[in-house]
């Protein structure tokens, strides 16, 4: 049975935040060409009023039925990959989607990965299309705005001053034979599962009148060490086995790649992972514009080249991520028409 891509959803805030102005929000300490050229930011988008995490999710689901062109009621399941940091703690951003879209045949819930999100609720949504008759389309959709925690001031927080803000929607179909989801591979470590977060405001230190302020900029990291010097013995060869995995059960290697829809991280660091591919920069697209919005990276990557004319029929994307928690992740996407 295939399973398909119907449609891609996009929902970008129209503010933006320069890399002069994060310059600025660290004092001095990374210089605006620091900035630009080290963390690759030119600039990156910021939520504003109304930019909630679901109602961003709401906005990429319209967007991704109208690219589909289906009706609401279509939708059998959706999952959200948008964050926990969101309108109303403890409220289901899919289950409001699902009510502002129109879904009334769908049922929803809520999933996490961080930044492997959308690849690893993907896999989700394919399974659930091959193991239940009943299930015939699933929208992965969500909202992300995690920037809104960062402390620029924290040296140790630099790797995520990219972080910004918009939303991404994909439609998943049974037996559509066309846009082919392909092989995925999710690794995970959980020794590094509380190294980094928003420290404030959970159970164990919860908000207080004197703390509040802090809290809200508490994304940080929280055992700087242990992470580090963890993460630089397995992260690169656990996210190279990712990829490697997820290409062999799509039947194709490293060098079938066309397009590799890659999260924003540092430029030397992306530059290195598309040489380790065998890739040549034309083959992905650099998000210095757009920031990191976490799990909507891939989403945005591949609209983006679509539009550019990077993905073609016939084209095989790789989508790889990594998360902090901390997991890697990569899925195999074929595009265009299937005439097997």
């Amino acid at each position: 049975m295939k399973i398909g891509i119907a449609g891609l959803g996009i929902y970008l805030p129209k503010t933006k935040m320069t890399a002069k102005e994060i310059s600025k929000q660290t004092k001095g300490v990374w210089s605006e060409e620091a900035v630009i050229h080290k963390l690759g930011i030119i600039e990156k988008t910021i939520p504003a009023k109304g930019d909630g995490t679901q109602e961003m999710g709401v906005k990429a689901a319209l967007d991704a039925l109208e690219d589909a062109g289906m009706q609401p009621e279509e939708i059998d399941v959706i999952l959200c990959m948008g964050e926990e940091w969101k309108e109303y703690p403890l409220t289901t951003s899919a289950l409001y989607i699902q009510g502002q879209i129109g879904a009334k045949n769908a049922w929803g819930i809520d999933v996490q990965n961080r930044c492997c999100t959308s690849i690893s609720a993907l896999k989700m949504a394919k399974d659930m299309l091959l193991a239940d008759e009943d299930v015939n389309a699933v929208m992965v959709v969500g909202g992300y705005r995690n920037g809104d925690f960062v402390d620029y001031t924290d040296a140790d927080m630099s790797f995520m001053y990219n972080l910004s803000a918009g939303a991404g929607a994909v439609i998943l179909k049974k037996g559509l034979h066309k846009n082919l989801l392909l092989g995925s591979h999710i690794k995970g470590d959980g020794r590094f599962a509380r190294d980094a977060g928003v420290e404030i405001g959970g159970i164990n230190v919860p908000f207080t009148a004197e703390n509040v302020a802090e809290g809200y900029k508490s994304l940080r990291i929280m055992n700087s060490k242990h992470m580090k010097d963890g993460l630089n013995q397995i992260s690169m060869p656990n996210w190279y086995e990712c990829i490697d995995q997820a290409l062999k059960k799509s039947g194709f290697s490293r060098k079938d790649i066309d397009y590799c829809s890659i999260l924003h991280i540092k430029k030397s660091m992306h530059n290195l992972m598309l040489k380790e591919l065998g890739l040549e920069e034309t083959q992905a697209i650099y998000l210095s514009n757009y920031g990191h919005m976490g799990q909507v990276d891939q989403i945005l990557s591949l609209k983006l080249a679509l539009e550019a004319g990077k993905v073609k029929e016939g084209s095989v994307i790789l989508s790889i991520a990594a998360g902090i928690g901390y997991v890697w992740a990569a899925n195999v996407i074929r595009w265009g028409e299937h005439k097997g």
